[in-house]
């Protein structure tokens, strides 16, 4: 993508996370190139209820888990994982 250009990456919380800010998912325009780690900083400080997140959640685009520094793309879907426990 050509540096300046605009995308739209889809987020989706899950759990506590969908509890702190209210909702289960939402869209952010963003501009691109873009990481993973440049959007969680921006969700924490624009989605209201969202600086509950921690500075680097679990997280995953494209179903894939992910690191902050990995690149998004127009389209792409972001996962924000709490921590899970539990089990036998």
């Amino acid at each position: 993508m050509p540096t300046g250009s605009q995308g739209t990456v889809r987020l989706r919380f899950f759990a506590r996370y969908a509890e702190f800010v209210g909702r289960a998912e939402a869209t952010m325009a963003v501009g691109l190139p873009t990481t993973l780690g440049d959007l969680v900083r921006r969700v924490r400080a624009e989605v209201p209820g969202a600086d509950r997140l921690p500075e680097r959640p679990l997280a995953a685009v494209n179903l894939r888990h992910a690191r902050p520094e990995t690149p998004l793309a127009d389209g792409d879907e972001v996962a924000f994982l709490p921590p899970l426990a539990g089990g036998v």
